[in-house]
């Protein structure tokens, strides 16, 4: 092939890099460099009133940029595409401009006044899980790195010396700065709450590394970098089967570990990617030789970019790919991991959700919880120290995937309005996107409220990275321009979706997907639950 580049035999090798250095000096113990309680002349340090901008600011500042990363281009270079929102999950968290309520702001209404709230976040961007696809897509370009045939070329010439430079799990310095940041305008907005404690804030999250530090970037962003370990209880709660966990419900659900019904989604992208990808596939194909790209490959590639657009800050993956097939990345994620494996259409979806809302209910009431018969951990859940009912603020760090549990528990239908997905095109006005559901560092908020302003709370709503939830969904809560529902109604709507979903069954039972999957509740149907 004319201007070929022969492919180094370390190319998709990993590499891995180590600090602080081996035999480096513990600044923790290093008397030449003493903390400031013993060098003292710390100068006045008073503080100021708790920030209210919740209820205060005159305009709601959105997440609009990721910086400090670099802003990939499309392969046809549409000025006004932006790439980063279509990564899927592996996307950074954007504000979403509306879920259906375009006058809806997270500023309180007027006459309102914020009494509490529920903060779930998602973990910070991070690295490929173990054996993801871009580890498997760098093993094969080194397996045949070695190949004196194996050339490139055009687009794809850096494949020549491109080495495999990414971890694995753990939060990269832009997931960090993530969590930090979104700790610090939570604080900004919702800080007033904290005069309403009466002992410290038990805030919790998984066992996992990326959740701990997740949990603990926001602590530190909320109260201050050399404080904040002695103003708040940070629970773990351990993530491993067998434990239950509403932060980590899979690994209680048995089903849901299933192939044929939890990974049910896996099937319905790869018919998608087939039909989005074979462009890509002629176009690419004939830039290297002495290796056959696969639409898997693509695929990979396109992770590949993400992933490395977060860890390291720029991808040369990025621009291989038009915006059209950028969207239909998009849509793969909705497919693979979402809807049909963890969203409205997996029957073991609400039953993984239901844990977390029956704590949500539980704290709402101040009711301890005495029926165990999902995913709560009765060891935890029974003790006020580790479960406490009453906080002004509650903080809970979970995954991307567990947030599309809990949004189908919750009964959202807006999202759910056009499923379920083809796997043939993108419908058009799909309300189902997963860069705005559940993108690093996503968060879902709920809002209790007063209207009027008093003491004692009358209203309630959701609020999903920065877009208002419309709650009709919920028996009893009717279409509002501010998505609010009363909160008595609210809390009786969600008993009566809590009975409705049947933990055993959809966890447990010896069941087969329908065919085809017309699942848009996260449930089992019911008529097919005894043929």
């Amino acid at each position: 092939m004319p201007g070929a580049e022969p492919v180094s035999a370390y190319a998709g090798s990993t590499l891995a890099a180590s600090y602080p250095p081996p035999g480096a000096t513990n600044p923790a113990i290093n008397s030449y460099f003493p903390d400031p309680s013993q060098v003292g002349y710390s100068g006045p340090t008073p503080t100021g009133a708790e920030p209210d901008a919740i209820e205060t600011a005159s305009s709601y500042p959105k997440v609009t940029a990721a910086y400090p990363l670099s802003q990939p281009n499309a392969a046809d270079n549409i000025g006004s595409f932006n790439v980063m929102k279509h990564w899927g999950n592996l996307s950074p968290m954007f504000s979403v401009e509306s879920f259906g309520l375009p006058k809806a702001s997270p500023l309180i209404p007027e006459e309102c006044g914020i009494n509490q709230v529920f903060f779930l976040t998602r973990h910070g961007a991070r690295y490929p899980t173990s054996g993801s696809g871009p580890t498997d897509f760098a093993a094969r370009i080194h397996a045949a790195a070695s190949q004196s045939d194996f050339t490139v070329s055009g687009p794809l010439e850096f494949l020549a010396t491109w080495t495999y430079n990414l971890g694995a799990e753990i939060l990269t310095p832009f997931g960090r700065q993530q969590l930090f940041n979104s700790g610090v305008a939570f604080r900004n907005r919702y800080g007033r709450l904290l005069n309403a404690f009466t002992d410290l804030p038990v805030w919790r999250t998984t066992s996992e590394d990326r959740m701990v530090d997740s949990a603990l970037n926001f602590a530190a962003g909320f109260f201050d970098i050399r404080s904040y370990q002695a103003s708040y209880h940070q629970e773990i709660i351990v993530e491993a089967n067998g434990f239950n966990n509403t932060l980590a419900p899979y690994e209680t659900c048995t089903n849901a570990n299933l192939d044929a019904i939890g990974n049910y989604g896996s099937a319905q992208a790869a018919k998608w990617a087939e039909v989005y990808l074979q462009s890509a596939l002629s176009r690419l194909q004939p830039l290297i030789t002495g290796y056959n790209l696969t639409i898997t490959d693509l695929i990979n590639m396109q992770s590949t970019c993400a992933y490395e657009v977060v860890a390291l800050g720029s991808s040369k993956f990025c621009d291989l790919f038009t915006s059209a097939e950028w969207e239909g990345f998009e849509y793969h994620s909705g497919q693979y991991r979402f809807w049909y494996s963890d969203g409205p259409g997996n029957p073991t979806a609400a039953a993984q959700g239901l844990g977390y809302v029956q704590e949500l209910i539980a704290r709402l009431t101040q009711t301890p919880i005495t029926v165990w018969n999902s995913t709560t951990n009765s060891t935890l859940d029974s003790s006020n120290i580790t479960f406490p009912l009453y906080q002004p603020i509650f903080v809970d760090a979970t995954h991307d995937v567990v947030i599309a549990n809990i949004l189908t528990a919750l009964n959202f239908t807006s999202l759910a309005a056009n499923g379920p997905l083809p796997t043939d095109h993108i419908p058009p006005n799909r309300s189902y996107i997963v860069s705005q559901i559940a993108p690093f560092a996503a968060n879902l908020i709920a809002q209790v409220i007063s209207c009027p302003a008093g003491k004692d709370p009358t209203h309630i709503r959701f609020i999903l990275n920065d877009g208002i939830l419309p709650m009709t969904g919920i028996k009893g809560c009717t279409e509002d321009p501010n998505g609010l529902c009363s909160l008595s109604s609210f809390i009786s709507g969600m008993q009566e979706r809590i009975g409705q979903i049947d933990f055993d069954f959809d966890c447990f039972a010896n069941y087969t997907m329908p065919n085809p999957d017309n699942i848009t509740d996260g449930r089992y149907p019911a008529w097919l639950r005894n043929n």
